[in-house]
């Protein structure tokens, strides 16, 4: 009859099985049924997961705070990196439980948008951690124009299957989300930077909002506050979406509130995040995480 002919008895007769099987679903679907129940937090309290992995793009590869320029560094990753200049995520999670200790993935690409995120999280679900962190959009924002930014819908719908991919494969673990760093801070803070500049042009560095960066003409004042709302939307379809998971956490706009400075950037960019700039990433996120203060 075919995969969809078998009957009824059949099926039931394959459900019943022999031996303990039966009572180990039965006990597994009750487990998962309890910790939909029990919101993350709760599940947090006192327990520290034993590996976890970070999701994302450069930012989360940490790219350009190593010896060698244009290259990733996930030595230094504010999520799972160990620079103990950095303190990290893991470095803390690893002061409070040394169990943690060599299960640190970095499963980040470098240039990945949001609808590369469903595929990190299935490699994620194969490392079966206990937590994960999320830094996606930087990429989605930064584009070389602004008729090249990613749709909000599209962004929103890019997430929430990528969330559903992880939860449906580790629905235990706990997520922590971040929203995306102000780009249009960035560009108040270097655009009188005369290296700055250079750069971003010799580069093409997020010309959606860096393009023409002392221009003061209408068009270009308005292109970058339309880029800056498209951010802000991002931004506010990752809160939405991760309040509709039980074992999701967000920072709430913490890391799209935070005040980096110059200190803060890359000066082989003035773009990426600089050492300190990973450093303050990962003291503002722990601080709002699921173990912070």
């Amino acid at each position: 009859m075919g995969a969809h002919g078998t009957s009824r008895g059949e099926r039931l007769g394959r459900a019943r099985g022999t031996g303990a099987r039966p009572a180990a679903r039965i006990a597994a679907a009750l487990l998962g049924v309890l910790l939909l129940a029990v919101p993350a937090e709760a599940l947090a309290a006192g327990h520290y997961p034993s590996a976890m992995a970070s999701t994302g793009d450069s930012i989360t590869r940490a790219y350009n705070t190593g010896f060698f320029p244009f290259t990733d560094n996930a030595g230094a990753s504010w999520s799972t990196g160990t620079n103990s200049t950095v303190v990290s995520h893991y470095t803390r999670l690893l002061a409070l439980n040394p169990k943690i200790r060599g299960k640190n993935y970095n499963d980040a690409r470098s240039g990945a948008k949001m609808t590369d995120l469903a595929g990190q999280m299935t490699t994620v679900i194969s490392q079966r951690v206990g937590y994960v962190t999320v830094l996606m959009g930087g990429n989605d924002v930064c584009t070389p124009s602004e008729s090249t930014m990613t749709s909000v819908a599209d962004y929103e719908a890019q997430f929430t299957t990528a969330m559903n991919t992880l939860t449906a494969g580790s629905p235990s673990a706990l997520i922590f989300v971040a929203t995306i760093p102000d780009v249009y801070q960035l560009w108040l803070t270097e655009k009188d930077n005369f290296s700055a500049r250079t750069t971003w042009a010799l580069f093409g560095v997020c010309q959606s909002m860096l393009a023409n960066p002392l221009s003061t003409e209408q068009a270009d004042v308005d292109r970058r506050q339309r880029v800056r709302q498209r951010e802000i939307d991002f931004n506010e379809a990752l809160l939405r979406v991760c309040a509709a998971y039980r074992q999701c956490r967000s920072d709430g706009g913490a890391v799209f509130n935070t005040a980096f400075t110059a200190a803060d950037v890359s000066t082989r960019d003035y773009f990426h995040p600089s050492l300190a700039g990973q450093a303050k990433l990962a003291a503002g996120t722990w601080a709002v995480s699921y173990w912070g203060p």
